[in-house]
């Protein structure tokens, strides 16, 4: 099939890309004239399975959105903000909810797209504290731990409004994706483990009481082709995995690198307050910070999901954090950013 990848520069749209053209589907990656192409193939080089072909606009450029949607079969739209904080948060809303609608909008006026991928995410969802959800949970709204998770929350009403519609959407909703690819803000377990292994983050952060779905990019790229193939339009799918605490994280790191787990824990208040910190020399700098105030009001939650829908459905089969840490740290270790 002839399949458009939104964010297709991105930590999880360059290996959905691959992972597309090894299927065989002709591939149309939509990226920015500034994005950085690492993560995708030459065009040259895309292998005889599958070809691709790189498209060039922004996903809050109606016109160029539109032109690539053309002839098109099915569109992924993986494009997104993905930061937990930003100097100028209406970016959030102008890619994260704008962009959708851009893609619906699109989808309208192009008469061959028969299904549309959305990578939502589990914080559209909201929190699960003292619980485990499923896909029937619906934010509570109550509150907001970043801009980011509000607007995925706002981006999750229109798609399913849309589904409601007829739209022949299909909603996927990621846990924290780790694994290995691009070191960014969508791959913080990667970068926190190198802070870790390189002394910068000597101790536990917290106490534990967090909890998250961790899913592995292999696992959420396999996810969203199954959604392409068996997913049903206006079905939600959650693409998680093992739940777990970042101290859990931390531990099985030390399990599988044969070394010493931390010593001590470093209370929230404190790293909220290096975050203010961050925040400033951010603003001073121009560099984001890798923790920020609202990463603490996101640990102060736990974020528990269950994927049980997309196993029996899709046939996805999320792998455990054992056995993906013991992929990812070999992998920086190979790269030179740890040590152990």
């Amino acid at each position: 099939m002839k399949v458009l990848v939104t964010g297709a520069s991105g930590y999880l749209g360059g290996m959905l890309c691959q992972a597309l053209l090894r299927e065989g589907h002709s591939v149309r990656a939509f990226v920015r004239p500034t994005s950085d192409l690492s993560s995708l193939p030459p065009v040259s080089d895309a292998g005889a399975d599958g070809s691709l072909e790189l498209a060039y606009g922004d996903v809050t450029d109606y016109q160029s959105l539109l032109v690539s949607c053309s002839g098109c079969d099915v569109i992924f739209h993986a494009a997104a903000l993905v930061e937990p904080w930003l100097p100028d948060p209406s970016r959030f809303f102008s890619v994260n909810v704008g962009g959708l609608k851009n893609v619906l909008q699109a989808f309208s006026e192009t008469k061959t797209v028969g299904k549309i991928i959305y990578t939502s995410s589990f914080f559209a969802l909201g929190s699960t504290d003292g619980f485990v959800a499923d896909e029937k949970q619906i934010h509570h709204e109550k509150f907001f731990c970043t801009e980011y998770e509000k607007s995925k929350a706002i981006a999750d009403k229109i798609a399913l409004q849309a589904a409601s519609e007829g739209f022949p959407i299909v909603p996927v909703y990621p846990g924290v994706i780790y694994g290995p690819g691009k070191v960014t803000a969508g791959n913080i377990v990667a970068g926190l483990m190198i802070e870790r292994f390189n002394g910068r983050l000597p101790g536990y952060i917290g106490y534990g009481n967090d909890k998250f779905s961790f899913s592995h990019v292999e696992d959420v790229v396999e996810g969203h082709i199954l959604a392409m193939h068996k997913g049903q339009p206006g079905e939600r799918y959650l693409l998680t995995g093992e739940n777990a605490s970042f101290r859990h994280v931390f531990d099985i790191a030390a399990i599988v690198t044969d070394t010493k787990r931390p010593g001590f824990h470093i209370p929230l208040w404190l790293v909220e307050a290096y975050g203010w910190a961050s925040v400033l020399f951010s603003r001073i700098t121009g560099r984001l910070p890798l923790i920020s105030p609202p990463t603490v009001y996101v640990l102060r939650h736990q974020w528990a999901y269950s994927c049980e829908k997309a196993k029996v459905e899709l046939g996805y089969k999320p792998r455990s954090l054992k056995e993906g840490l013991g992929e990812v740290l070999p992998w920086l270790k190979s790269l030179g950013l740890i040590k152990y």
